[in-house]
């Protein structure tokens, strides 16, 4: 996961956990993003997938610092603990366990377009991550903004303070209640940590329950763009 735009740029489900695996799916994402020789950091938990040698040779390799959450400290990954709750929390969530690995990976290739490209994301103003990732998110704000200060113009009496505010975040901290510099990831840095390793959704089959349609038009607090609330 980006910590900036919050979108699942790498995934992906293997029946046991293991650093080849954690390194190979970091390996594919840090290609496909096409993050050159730009900053970029990796914040996971204490597994032993994510300090396993493998993966740090790795990261070593591209140039990526590795940084480890604190030891019995829940809340430093809270990003990705946020996104795994949205996960299991969908409404078009299994019940019963996974029929085989196939069906495991395809439901989470329908969850991934889901999230990054239909859910519009209450901690980003209601754009989706992957409007975000790509800027888009700027020119949609800037929209909002207008069509509310525009509708609050026309009916002053409907309106008791300002209107909702549409301004772009640019800066966004690892632990915004007690973050430092380092834990600083903005836009035009494109700082990013693909926290917990692209999230190395590399869950277990028999951890992670099965399967059917996924359904990608449910959305979750979404905000019709063009229509005053």
């Amino acid at each position: 996961m980006d910590v900036y735009s919050r979108k699942i740029v790498g995934w992906e489900v293997y029946d046991t956990e293991s650093a080849d695996h954690a390194a190979s799916v970091f390996h594919k994402t840090h290609l496909r993003e096409g993050v050159g020789a730009e900053s970029l950091v990796l914040h996971s938990d204490n597994g032993s997938p994510m300090k396993g040698a493998t993966m740090l040779a790795t990261l070593q390799r591209l140039g990526v610092m590795p940084s480890f959450s604190r030891p019995s400290v829940s809340n430093d990954n809270p990003y990705s603990e946020s996104l795994f709750k949205t996960l299991k929390y969908h409404s078009g969530f299994p019940n019963k366990p996974f029929g085989s690995l196939l069906e495991a990976r395809e439901w989470v290739a329908g969850f991934q377009h889901w999230y990054n490209d239909v859910h519009r994301h209450s901690a980003l103003k209601f754009v989706t991550p992957g409007q975000r990732h790509r800027g888009d998110d700027i020119a949609i704000l800037e929209q909002r903004s207008t069509l509310y200060e525009t509708a609050k113009a026309q009916r002053p009496e409907r309106w008791s303070g300002s209107t909702r505010n549409w301004e772009h975040d640019g800066i966004v901290f690892l632990n915004p209640n007690k973050s430092t510099e380092k834990e600083v990831y903005s836009a035009p840095q494109r700082k990013s940590s693909l926290e917990k390793a692209t999230s190395s959704l590399t869950t277990t089959a028999a951890q992670t329950s099965l399967a059917g349609t996924f359904n990608g038009q449910d959305e979750i607090g979404e905000i019709f763009d063009g229509v005053v609330q």
